[in-house]
């Protein structure tokens, strides 16, 4: 359910082997398809043989972000970029990425999506030693961590990121730059996706392959889990690390479901073909007799078109998004709550009006969305609501990446199917169910991430450890 999650980051990152380009502009454009991934605060840092290092961060959308002026002023030929939504770490310009850390006469830039389960204990280690922090962040601990195993590895950068992974615990894909080589990094587990295109001279690193279309690069192939890639005689070299092969791959099914954009392809499986099966399989578990199937605008609508292609019944525009909408404050009163929905979804009653309408959606988190938008359809008068969600009930919580809820506010943890939709008001709900949604990924179920439907995490969770959730001002 939109407003109800989000994911932590877009990372990207440019190699040029023309020491006479500059990749800013580049780097700007494959964060603006990423944008989806986080809208909190966006970042680039550059690498000029000149100038050596140039970055800046800011809060907001890339488009508030980067003007003309500090694209051209961040100049260079090897590039990362970055886009948050906080999870771990508040909402604040200290949080922004990508971090950068001086040693010696180098530096380390580092961007990151994931989150580290055991970031508050590395952390106490490095405040032990002496290391200062401007951020609440785990990625800047990760940072810190890079610069000291690159002290402790007598600057040899690959023995300091197998150094740094034998220590974290969680996901995290990465992109780093070490003064001026570009380095990318993703965890055993393939929590997280990142993904390489080359064009002409240039090799891309991003999170999406949406990234590589925008500016015509071609799509190689993801990054393994537990490789490193780097860069040299205009080559891909790769470094697999120790742990790599030896942990459950965990790819996350939330991707699918709702994080990517439809036209990317996360781990060879495109994301539409995903959505879309995701409809036919909601159709096979529950055949309903309506007139019209309705999604709920923007991550919902392959879903309900699967469906409608299943069924017969006709697809149509019920609610309509208003994309100039960013994220809208926490209300401090019911009405005024009410008053964000409406402002980013506005029913169509002529469409919806006495009509048995099959309305379909991403998820159900909280539930408290899915009330407020269930009372706009029902302002419309359709005769009858059939409510199907695409991803089975959210039972636990997420500790790598997602912030969603704690357990006390997930509304499938603490009431059951016919208790939920009694709560809505609707004439029948139904879920996905897990088979349903492995088949309709098509990826084997030991594969994917699974924790916050069935609490059967892919690392040790450490006791006392609260999973993030939206940042409250």
């Amino acid at each position: 359910m939109q407003g109800e999650m989000e994911d932590k980051c877009g990372i990207v990152g440019f190699h040029c082997s023309d020491d006479s380009k500059n990749m800013a502009s580049f780097v700007y454009y494959c964060l603006y398809a990423l944008q989806h991934r986080g809208q909190e605060s966006a970042g680039i840092a550059t690498f000029d043989s000149e100038k050596g290092l140039n970055y800046y961060c800011g809060m907001g959308l890339i488009t508030d972000v980067f003007r003309d002026y500090e694209i051209h002023n961040l100049t260079g030929n090897k590039a990362i970029g970055h886009v948050r939504y906080s999870t771990t770490g508040q909402s604040k310009l200290e949080n922004s990425q990508p971090f950068v850390t001086d040693f010696g006469d180098g530096f380390i830039a580092m961007a990151h999506n994931g989150d580290i389960v055991n970031s508050e204990e590395l952390r106490n280690e490095l405040i032990n030693e002496g290391f200062y922090f401007k951020s609440d962040s785990d990625s800047e601990v990760i940072c810190y961590m890079l610069k000291k195993a690159h002290y402790d590895n007598n600057k040899d950068v690959l023995d300091a990121i197998e150094s740094v992974c034998k220590k974290l615990v969680g996901s995290y894909a990465l992109t780093i730059l070490v003064d001026g080589e570009l380095y990318g990094v993703r965890d055993p587990m393939g929590i997280k996706p990142l993904a390489i295109a080359k064009r002409d001279d240039e090799f891309i690193l991003a999170s999406e392959t949406v990234a590589f279309d925008v500016i015509n690069a071609d799509y190689i192939r993801d990054i393994v889990p537990g490789e490193v890639v780097y860069f040299k005689n205009d080559e891909i070299n790769s470094h697999m690390l120790e742990s790599a092969g030896k942990c459950k791959l965990s790819h996350c099914m939330f991707e699918y479901v709702y994080f990517a954009r439809p036209d990317s392809t996360i781990d060879g499986i495109n994301v539409y073909e995903t959505r879309m099966n995701i409809g036919r399989q909601l159709h096979k578990l529950y055949p309903i007799d309506a007139d019209l199937v309705i999604p709920v605008p923007d991550s919902s609508i392959p879903a309900a078109i699967g469906y409608s292609r299943a069924s017969g019944i006709p697809y149509g525009e019920g609610l309509i998004k208003n994309r100039y909408v960013g994220r809208t404050f926490i209300m401090p009163t019911q009405e005024e709550r009410e008053l964000a929905v409406r402002v980013k979804l506005n029913p169509i009653k002529e469409a919806i009006k006495g009509k048995k309408i099959v309305l379909i959606d991403d998820s159900i988190v909280r539930g408290t969305t899915s009330k407020q938008l269930l009372n706009l359809v029902k302002e419309a008068e359709p005769a009858e609501i059939h409510f199907l969600v695409g991803c089975p009930p959210v039972m636990a919580p997420c500790y790598y990446g997602v912030a969603m809820a704690t357990k006390k506010e997930l509304i499938a943890a603490n009431y059951s199917v016919e208790e939920i939709q009694k709560q809505l008001d609707i004439d029948s709900l139904g879920y996905i169910t897990l088979p349903a949604l492995v088949e309709a990924i098509g990826m084997p179920k030991e594969n994917l991430c699974l924790g916050c439907l069935n609490e059967e995490y892919p690392t040790e969770i450490p006791e006392g450890l609260e999973a993030e959730t939206y940042y409250k001002p």
